[in-house]
């Protein structure tokens, strides 16, 4: 075994997987420490990527350089594309997975990787040095020096699984957790917490009546993730639905006094978004049915996951409440719903580039940030291992400001808000969403690809072509002229331009493929569409890249890393505090901090310009 590396990955979940790859391809000698090589890219939870926001982030993750886009396109087993009766700004991209599929393509694209090596062990305590990284020490006492180190031990530090009044020490069901590192960073002056998330029952197929459930099917003509796809063809395996309703959430509440949620013996606080099925009847008793998504696994699977039915109550309760909804009078558990709590590290305690402020070469990324889910532990993963890169060859660290990127968006609001609950992304966090859509992240995040050099030279050409291409159309579409005879068949009326329809939304979404047929063969189809929506929205955008504008002059003040924040008497006393804690980069971030008003922000631009 080596004993020095560049870069130590510690995890082998969805961050770790993007950032070791993101290491060992930007050239540095690489580790991945894991406690299981056969659990590395486990879908724990859910058997699906992508979604609301969360497709957005695979789609920047992909133009980026990074793995997942690819391998949810080679493992699919379904991929429909969401909000179609809704404006561009909140279309997403989701994909049912293979998950056996899914961990096997990834855990053979870490094993082909050069200049990377997985390293099977548990990493007991870090090697620091006077506020520096230096290196990690093994479970059998092996030190290994490294330049930097990116943690991301998921829901393994000081894993604790709830079922009723059950209690397992656990990183997942049936694997250990990691003790000893949280501690040592509290011992550093760190701030630890604990959150909670949870997973449901899993079910056995043949239990199951079908006819009593709603079929959810994927796109006829589905659209992959990843911009290099070619000879898309997956499979199109329906998923279920069906629904609680009054005798379940009565099974349900007359168990609550053996709920841990209810009994405080759960001290972590859980995702308000995606609450467990105890939580949902309590919170909104007022409904008297929920929707429950019956998914495959993996292909022909005989094991169902309950999307919806998240809980740790016991499982007598579990059982009783899945067989009083239609379809699951029958239902067989295979797997048991649990919540599990664990420990995270409050995210004002790191940078935009995702390095910890009190420990240098030391980068965190994925649930130790109190974020949730697969595409957001990617996306941080992915940056932690750029950044880390760029500090060893003294380069400037890549920031996606909010404009640019959902990425961006996500690790802003770490940076300045405070994280207690398990975070996840949506579209609504996104000031600028018509800017950034899930079709145009090839051409927002072009440069930022460039600069970072993971982008194969071919697609990163192919995306220069679409950029140069759609521009030029934008402009013919306003010359180019229609009448009544046209070969769109359009009533018309007097003549006038192809721009002019679009805005008048007389050429529709349904007319793209026609367009490049009749009047644009020479140009990609990628391209007419981005023109397409930059016509149609041409005032929408124009808009919010006015704001932009306005907001970059603030991101533009930086502020310096040591500035006296205690020294300034007119600062409010909340915003004083805030700002001693979160520590913001610039004067833009400072505004976006809860509790910090427009008066503490015009007080900190008079002392800056002094």
């Amino acid at each position: 075994m080596k004993t020095a590396y560049d870069i130590v990955v510690v995890g082998g979940g969805h961050a770790g997987v993007e950032a070791a790859l993101a290491s060992a391809r930007l050239g540095k000698n690489t580790a991945l420490v894991t406690l299981d090589k056969k659990a590395i890219a486990r879908m724990s939870c859910n058997p699906s990527i992508g979604g609301l926001a969360k497709g957005h982030l695979v789609r920047e993750i992909d133009v980026l350089g990074g793995e997942m886009a690819k391998a949810i396109d080679a493992t699919g087993i379904q991929f429909k594309l969401l909000n179609l009766s809704k404006g561009r700004a909140v279309w997403a991209p989701r994909a049912q997975a293979d998950k056996r599929l899914y961990e096997r393509y990834m855990q053979d694209v870490i094993a082909r990787c050069p200049n990377l090596d997985v390293i099977e062990s548990d990493v007991q305590k870090l090697d620091l040095a006077n506020g520096i990284f230096k290196g990690i020490c093994l479970q059998d006492g092996t030190l290994i020096g490294a330049s930097a180190c990116i943690l991301t031990n998921g829901t393994f530090l000081r894993g604790k699984i709830h079922i009723g009044n059950i209690q397992i020490p656990a990183g997942r069901y049936g694997e250990l957790p990691s003790i000893g590192i949280s501690d040592q960073l509290k011992d550093n002056g760190f701030t630890v917490g604990r959150l909670k998330t949870g997973t449901p029952s899993r079910i056995s197929k043949r239990s199951i009546d079908f006819s009593r459930l709603e079929i959810q099917e994927g796109d006829v003509s589905p659209k992959p993730f990843s911009h290099s796809t070619r000879g898309f063809n997956p499979p199109n395996v329906p998923c279920w639905l069906t629904y609680t309703n009054s005798a379940t959430h009565d099974i349900l509440r007359s168990a609550l006094d053996r709920s841990p949620l209810y009994t405080g013996k759960i001290a972590g606080v859980g995702p308000r978004y995606c609450p467990s099925i105890e939580d949902k009847i309590v919170r909104f008793s007022d409904k008297l049915s929920h929707q429950l998504f019956l998914e495959p696994e993996w292909a022909g699977s005989s094991q169902w996951y309950v999307n919806g039915f998240s809980s740790s109550l016991p499982i007598d309760i579990q059982v009783r409440g899945l067989r009083s909804i239609a379809g699951l009078e029958k239902a067989e558990l295979i797997k048991i719903g649990y919540a599990i709590e664990y420990d995270y590290f409050p995210s004002y305690q790191i940078k935009r580039s995702l390095e910890t402020k009190a420990v240098s070469g030391l980068y965190f990324a994925g649930q130790i940030n109190g974020t949730s889910g697969y595409e957001e532990a990617a996306a941080q993963g992915l940056m932690a291992a750029v950044n880390a890169v760029r500090k060893l060859e003294d380069k400037k660290p890549v920031i996606l400001e909010r404009h640019e990127a959902y990425i961006g968006v996500l690790i802003d609001d770490l940076c300045s808000k405070e994280t207690s609950e398990p975070y996840r992304m949506f579209t609504s966090l996104a000031e600028y969403r018509l800017l950034l859509r899930w079709d145009n992240a090839h051409l927002r995040l072009l440069e930022a690809a460039r600069e970072i050099g993971l982008q194969s030279p071919g697609m990163l050409e192919q995306f220069e072509t679409v950029r140069n291409e759609s521009r030029a159309i934008v402009r013919l579409l306003e010359k180019t002229r229609i009448t009544d005879v046209n070969p769109l068949n359009l009533s018309v009326g007097q003549s006038t331009s192809l721009a002019h329809m679009i805005r008048q939304q007389k050429i529709d979404e349904d007319h793209i493929s026609d367009l490049q047929k009749y009047y644009f063969p020479d140009y990609l189809l990628d391209s007419i569409d981005q023109a397409y929506v930059l016509t149609r929205y041409e005032g929408y955008i124009d808009r919010q890249f006015k704001q932009v504008h306005q907001m970059h002059q603030l991101e533009a003040k930086k502020i310096p890393a040591g500035f006296m924040y205690e020294k300034i008497s007119s600062l409010s006393n909340e915003g004083r505090e805030k700002l001693i804690k979160f520590r913001p980069e610039t004067i833009g971030q400072a505004s976006r901090i809860r509790g910090i008003s427009p008066a503490d922000i015009q007080v900190l631009l008079i002392f800056l310009a002094k």
